[in-house]
């Protein structure tokens, strides 16, 4: 695998593993280091008399430390790979130690002996029946559960949102527990949403009521899902939080093979300890977006690295909708040269949002490539001025001066992520196509 700094930091499970990882490369504190063609160790130096030992199979990458952390990849993985990107003379070529080798055969075996299991375990033949009398269950339960909201949402309102107060905001949990518990984890969550903006006072009380809006859009399209396209059909089953899984994107979904520029690229930490990583692609031939949405649980790394500005050829499969722009990975990406970014214009950018909105009012996150566009702080507020409009932008402190000193003020191209109420810059380029500045960059 080639290794770089980007593609490293992007397999950290959290900012905090990327910047403890750093703080480690310097290489005294590795009295051990040593690579072969398949793999890197190394004895990293802790607080304790015996140093840690960090292996990585580079065929993965897969790793492996006799540290005590929860989190995987640790910081002293990532610290070995990041050495190995950045210092590759600092590793000796060499036989591997006992216990990297024992590791590396321990791996083999298992990937061995689970080929030779599969013949003799085939994968038994859905039975299409069963299937569709388990989806109409769900959706009975769904119908219920949104009749149930649309009670509930007329005695709030009919109450007056004014007078919801302290423990009045306990119903409001409940009842998206009520929800999940029906099997639409999407309604519960809009309605834990409305309920935290009720929490931060009078003044959002105008998104609340947007949030209650899409609630109602919701349940009536429940209740008249027969009369749906299968491809708004699709979005529904979405925001009611019952996607599509994996394999059967990829056995109906629309294919298309590219160059695909990765424009940008979100972590965020979710609760129950789970990260959600957006990487934002653009295709070079066919001129599409896509959004790779991931997760990963309790501080484990992702499968594939992906860095701003880099062009993988690869098919993607997008996720069926009214505005297909969700995709899953089809086959093994292949690394190539000469970033291509979009060419439309900022006219041509909030159409396209326009009519993503018309064709699914439920669509949480959109995005814009805003060329010409200055980024500028007044008093206490950043704003994004693109053709004379300023637009609010939702970026923490961090972030947006590392921003402001990148763009010094002048015009540049922004690529953002639009939740229908502020601008959140994800990347940030120059003209002739350079990579000025990414989100989380130090």
């Amino acid at each position: 695998m080639t290794l770089t700094t980007e593609g490293v930091l992007a397999l950290a499970p959290d900012d905090a593993s990327a910047k403890a990882a750093r703080a480690l490369t310097t290489p005294t504190k590795w009295p051990l280091l040593g690579a072969d063609d398949h793999a890197a160790w190394g004895e990293c130096q802790g607080s304790g008399s015996k140093p840690y030992q960090t292996q990585v199979d580079l065929t993965g990458p897969v790793f492996r430390c006799s540290c005590p952390s929860r989190k995987f990849p640790c910081k002293h993985g990532l610290a070995l790979l990041l050495i190995r990107a950045q210092s590759p003379g600092l590793f000796a070529s060499q036989t591997p130690p006992a216990w990297v080798s024992e590791w590396l055969s321990s791996r083999a075996e298992k990937a061995q002996k689970k080929e030779e299991r599969q013949p003799e375990k085939p994968v038994a033949a859905a039975d299409p029946q069963a299937a569709a009398k388990r989806e109409s269950k769900r959706w009975d339960r769904i119908e219920t559960a949104a009749q149930e909201l649309q009670r509930w949402l007329t005695d709030q309102l009919q109450q007056g949102l004014g007078t919801i107060q302290g423990s009045g905001l306990q119903a409001w949990a409940t009842m998206a527990a009520r929800m999940v518990d029906a099997q639409a984890p999407g309604l519960g969550q809009r309605v834990s949403d409305a309920a935290a903006s009720l929490k931060r006072g009078s003044e959002f009380s105008e998104a609340t009521l947007r949030q209650l809006g899409a609630l109602q859009l919701l349940c009536d399209a429940v209740q008249r899902r027969a009369e749906l396209p299968n491809s708004l059909l699709a979005d529904l089953r979405v925001a009611l939080g019952w996607p599509l899984d994996k394999t059967e994107v990829l056995l109906k979904g629309e294919r298309l093979a590219d160059i695909w520029t990765v424009i940008g690229l979100v972590i965020e930490e979710r609760d129950d300890k789970l990260t959600e990583r957006r990487i934002w692609l653009h295709g070079q031939h066919s001129g599409r977006r896509a959004l790779i949405l991931e997760h990963a649980f309790s501080g484990r790394g992702f499968e594939m690295a992906w860095t701003v500005g880099s062009c993988t050829a690869v098919q993607l499969v997008y996720f069926p909708s009214s505005h297909p722009i969700r995709a899953v990975v089809a086959d093994a990406p292949q690394e190539t040269q000469a970033p291509s970014l979009p060419d439309q214009s900022v006219t041509e950018e909030w159409l396209a949002v326009a009519r993503q909105t018309a064709a699914c009012p439920w669509v949480s996150l959109q995005s814009l490539y805003l060329a010409e566009s200055v980024v500028l702080r007044t008093q206490e507020t950043t704003v994004l001025v693109s053709q004379s409009t300023a637009w609010p932008v939702a970026l923490n402190e961090t972030d947006t001066w590392a921003l402001l000193a990148c763009t010094g003020g002048h015009a540049n191209s922004v690529f953002c992520e639009w939740d229908g109420h502020a601008l959140r810059p994800v990347s940030a380029w120059s003209n002739d196509n350079q990579l000025l500045w990414r989100q989380g960059m130090a």
